[in-house]
């Protein structure tokens, strides 16, 4: 992908997670970005291919992001908090309607998406929990496969409108109640111990 290309897309995808996907046009994306359309057009043919450039592009920023996490070979408490600010740094920026509006306007995107994210997100979950089993932080008496499937299951349940309507909830508080519900779910006395000794929160 060539630089102008490159900047094109990653504004765009700004734009997508800010204001959603079905309220932006190409005339907006063009506006926002300070080109014309006819620029937008050079390097995509419609709005179905700029959002799948856009959310490629983020799926592989995020799979960096969380390899880079798990690179520090952090205890599996400090890597999973550390997972859990980088998503509550994304969240702040992201408007609740994108994934339901890529489900339904964009749904071959939508599939793509949602199978690069249930890879990683579950490899990382399971290798986690083990890592956490193994140090004594965790609880051993659950299958990590399991509740890891368990995760994503809230994760998508998070931005369905269907279960949190838009605007009722702030999604930054949605999604901190969901982790301490998982981190809590999962975690041995030695590990509470840990939070304590640490001053660990979820602020």
């Amino acid at each position: 992908m060539e630089e102008k290309e490159l900047k094109i897309v990653e504004g765009a995808t700004k734009v997508f997670m800010q204001y959603g996907i079905k309220s932006v046009n190409m005339d907006d994306v063009a506006k926002h970005l300070g080109v014309s359309k006819k620029t937008l057009y050079v390097y995509v043919k419609d709005k179905e291919e700029l959002v799948r450039k856009s959310f490629d592009m983020f799926c592989t920023f995020e799979d960096r992001q969380i390899e880079a996490i798990v690179a520090k070979k952090l205890p599996a408490i400090e890597e999973s908090f550390e997972i859990m600010k980088w998503v509550l740094s994304i969240l702040q920026n992201l408007h609740p309607s994108v994934v339901f509006d890529m489900e339904k306007y964009h749904p071959d995107v939508y599939t793509d998406m949602m199978q690069n994210r249930h890879k990683m997100i579950f490899t990382c979950m399971v290798d986690n929990m083990k890592k956490g089993q193994k140090e004594g932080m965790y609880r051993k008496d659950f299958d990590p496969e399991i509740v890891a499937r368990l995760y994503m299951a809230h994760m998508e349940g998070m931005l369905n409108p269907r279960i949190m309507p838009f605007g009722l909830f702030n999604l930054s508080d949605v999604y901190k109640t969901a982790y301490r519900y998982h981190l809590h779910g999962i975690i041995s006395l030695k590990g509470l111990e840990y939070l304590k000794e640490n001053n660990k929160n979820f602020k």
